[in-house]
């Protein structure tokens, strides 16, 4: 391995940007003042690159809850409101499946997201659902939207929701009925997407299980990071809560292989993904596509002035829904669960042929998909060069024996205060690498090989501006994997890089920022 950036940079046709890359950790080059961003230098074969005349990067989340949830409370025009402002694409309305939703709740959902999509045209709106699903937990459904989706998303909730059929409990028999519910979903939607909510809330997706979801070919992955990002905040008294609901301990129903540790965020991310050499990597590192997102997981958003009307006991179980919210002109910082609207703190970027609801679920099945937390970046790319191939996130390039393979990395550095009133700065970048090693044993969770190939520094940092790394692989013998995360370098193990625990009780999810990308794969012959 060895490094030749300006080489690399001139046979792209940005021989002028050369002085406007950032450092290598490993170099110790101090970085040029830039004069302008790098974007409007990066044109030709670097653009091509980085996929830029084929992908417009489209903002969304996949995982919100309404009035017709058990444990909410927003109106459908609230959420999608709340989510415009945040600057998001597309949004999937997730309300919980419960034998109230079933009976009384997916009619009236879809005239509320009809009226909507016809209200807020620039936002692409799905009707999904939280699935409870049998021997497990959550994942997210959606299909694609048509003159059906209120009536098939209600068969599928009562005939394959655990909460309906009393199939939640861990057993050969359950997981066996959710991998049917996938294969309905196959048969009678078009477009289905499953992604596997918050994997270690509480332990009870072994590692068999994502296998066999993931090998069904609609379960594309799970959150990289949960939402309820905003639970881990200080509350009086000290009885705050944990990022993500990340609070738990092993249940009965949780796979015994999991440490205790897998119960808690890193950096708000879940500890699959968080933990190098971990379950996402021992995934990867089949050579198979599973992708990771981020979302808010939306119930009652922190600092918000809405709140939910009195009822009386049993009320959604009568209605399958609250009463609208209403207005109490005073801040709300300590709700029962503590969430961000929609793009507000996690941002999951998608890149779209178009801007139309089959593109950005293509984008997602593809694995073309990157996420942030608190604006730590404005953008983030990267793509692998090698023998004439390119490709970007979720892509894969075929290489001859004894080839070089150049990943190329730009950040544009976030130019505006987050939620928190002040502007993110990225301090590091790693870009990590995998072996592929081919199928493994359906629960091997560890995949040891994984190692950071370089770290990456950016020596200034201008609000806005764009840097530039390159590593390159030379004489590749064997497939593998590269990916990217960043952090702003708050919190790191001691005497190392990687992230820690976050604390319950005393999160402040803007004082640990993380943005993790989807792979690239280099096949090798």
């Amino acid at each position: 391995m060895d490094h030749d950036r300006r080489g690399f940079l001139r046979r792209a046709g940005l021989a002028g940007a050369a002085g406007l890359i950032g450092t290598t950790a490993a170099q110790g080059e101090a970085a040029a003042t830039p004069a302008a961003p790098l974007d409007a230098d990066i044109t030709g074969e670097m653009g091509r690159l980085l996929g830029r005349d084929r992908y417009r990067w489209l903002v969304g989340d996949h995982h919100t809850h309404t009035q017709y949830s058990y444990d909410a409370m927003y109106t459908v025009d609230n959420v999608v409101s709340g989510a415009r402002l945040h600057g998001v694409d597309w949004l999937v309305i997730t309300d919980h499946g419960y034998p109230a939703h079933e009976k009384s709740s997916v009619e009236p959902t879809n005239v509320d997201v009809r009226a909507a999509r016809r209200k807020h045209r620039d936002v692409l709106l799905w009707q999904g659902m939280e699935w409870n699903v049998p021997g497990a937990e959550h994942a997210t459904v959606f299909f694609a939207p048509g003159a059906d989706e209120a009536a098939l998303l209600r068969t599928f909730e009562r005939t394959y929701d655990s909460r309906l059929t009393d199939s939640g409990s861990v057993s050969p028999e359950n997981e066996a009925k959710a991998l049917a519910a996938v294969r309905w979903l196959r048969q009678n939607t078009r477009d289905p997407i499953v992604v596997v909510n918050h994997p270690t809330r509480n332990g009870r997706v072994a590692p068999h299980e994502l296998r066999a979801l993931r090998d069904t070919g609609l379960v594309i992955g799970m959150e990289g990071a949960p939402g309820a990002q905003a639970d881990g905040f200080p509350k009086p008294k000290g009885n705050g809560g944990a990022r993500g609901g990340y609070g738990n301990n092993p249940g009965a129903d949780s796979w015994p292989g999991y440490p205790v540790e897998a119960y808690r965020t890193y950096g708000g991310f879940d500890w699959m993904t968080a933990r190098l050499g971990g379950v996402w990597d021992s995934l990867l590192a089949e050579g198979k596509g599973f992708w990771i997102t981020s979302n808010s997981d939306s119930h009652y958003n922190r600092g918000d002035v809405l709140t939910r009307p009195a009822v009386p006991d049993g009320y959604f179980d009568k209605t399958g829904k609250y009463p609208d919210p209403v207005n109490s002109g005073v801040p709300q910082l300590f709700a029962p669960y503590a969430d961000f609207y929609p793009g507000e703190f996690s941002r999951t970027y998608v890149g779209a042929t178009a801007r139309t609801h089959t593109a950005v679920a293509s984008a997602l099945r593809a694995g073309r998909v990157w996420v942030t937390h608190g604006g730590l970046v404005d953008n983030l790319e990267v793509a692998a060069h090698g023998d004439g191939q390119f490709a970007t996130y979720g892509d894969r390039i075929r290489v001859r024996k004894g080839s070089s393979v150049t990943v190329v990395i730009v950040a544009r550095l976030a130019r505006r205060p987050n939620g928190s009133g002040s502007v993110p700065a990225l301090r590091r970048l790693d870009l990590i690498h995998g072996q592929v090693t081919g199928t493994a044993e359906p629960d091997v969770s560890a995949a040891p090989a994984t190692r950071v190939a370089q770290s990456f520094e950016p020596r200034r940092w201008w609000p806005g501006h764009t840097v530039v790394f390159q590593h390159t692989f030379r004489n590749v013998r064997a497939p593998f994997y590269a990916r990217v995360r960043g952090t702003d370098g708050n919190r790191h193990a001691g005497g190392g890089i990687e992230p820690i625990a976050d604390v319950i009780g005393a999160s402040d999810p803007f004082k640990d920022l993380w943005c993790y990308t989807n792979p690239v794969f280099v096949d090798v012959w």
